[in-house]
């Protein structure tokens, strides 16, 4: 998500300051920027000019204080851990200037609650963005309890430049978009684990039964399975129903290591001897 967002952001004529403590993951993160906008230039959506510049407006540190010196809008892209974000929003209340919007991409934690450890609570925000950023258009702006007006009029026009569609979402545990599909994805996975069906069977049918561009446990394997466990606990902690709970068979999967395409293997294999087989099957066909 970090890299989608610096991307979004670079394109569209922000200088961008990509942060990150490991030298490796900014690396990474740069590798697939560049990876992205050359499938654009390939595709005729921006020119060779326009990557070059993409990438030129993009500066990577590792150094957080460094980062944000000048900064006007920081927005944080780390794992969904609250212990984790609120860490980083001392840190970035620190040593952000005055006027700095302080904005989260998280997907299901409280606004207000990042936003109590900071001394400008008008100033913090959620701006949570889909994957793959640079693509989809959707930005939900959630506002935590003491979110100024001023503060949400600049997200959400800022919103409307990056050729995003910013819906205005109030602060409540999964805002809209996780609190209607991870029980979706936690439901699939139940019905997985009744027995009911098989991977590819309940995903297919949720494909063409419901004109669903990807199937819910394909979906999961690609959020990737330890973040709905994430989104799924603080549902079910910020609500207290059991509808919330997450199923055993995720809980195990997260445990074992199985956490979809990120570690190659979820509900479906995705590991390099599996995509070799793949092509070698197409090649025979």
């Amino acid at each position: 998500m970090g890299n989608g967002i610096a991307h979004t952001f670079a394109q569209s004529g922000f200088k961008v300051q990509l942060i990150d403590i490991n030298e490796a993951s900014l690396k990474k993160g740069m590798d697939t920027i560049t990876k992205n906008l050359d499938r654009m230039v390939a595709k005729a959506t921006i020119t060779e000019a326009q990557k070059q510049e993409t990438l030129t407006n993009i500066t990577t540190y590792t150094s957080i204080n460094e980062g944000v010196e000048y900064a006007s809008l920081v927005v944080e892209a780390a794992t969904e851990n609250i212990d984790l974000k609120l860490k980083i929003f001392k840190q970035l209340d620190e040593a952000c200037p005055e006027d700095t919007i302080l904005a989260t991409n998280t997907s299901s934690i409280s606004i207000t609650q990042i936003a109590a450890v900071t001394s400008r609570p008008k100033m913090v925000i959620g701006m949570h963005f889909m994957n793959p950023v640079p693509i989809m258009k959707l930005v939900e702006i959630i506002k935590g309890y003491s979110t100024s007006k001023e503060t949400f009029d600049t997200i959400y026009d800022l919103s409307k430049t990056l050729g995003k569609v910013p819906v205005e979402v109030n602060d409540y545990p999964g805002f809209v978009a996780n609190r209607i599909l991870m029980p979706m994805i936690n439901e699939s996975i139940e019905t997985l684990y009744n027995g009911v069906a098989g991977v590819e069977e309940i995903d297919t049918v949720m494909k063409l039964g419901m004109a669903h561009p990807m199937g819910p446990l394909q979906l999961a394997d690609f959020i990737g399975l330890d973040v709905c466990l994430s989104i799924l606990n603080v549902m079910y902690d910020g609500f207290k129903n059991p509808k919330y709970a997450p199923c055993p068979l995720l809980v195990n999967m997260v445990r074992a290591g199985k956490l979809g395409v990120k570690s190659g293997e979820g509900f479906y294999d995705y590991s390099e001897s599996k995509k070799a087989e793949k092509v070698a099957k197409q090649f025979l066909n």
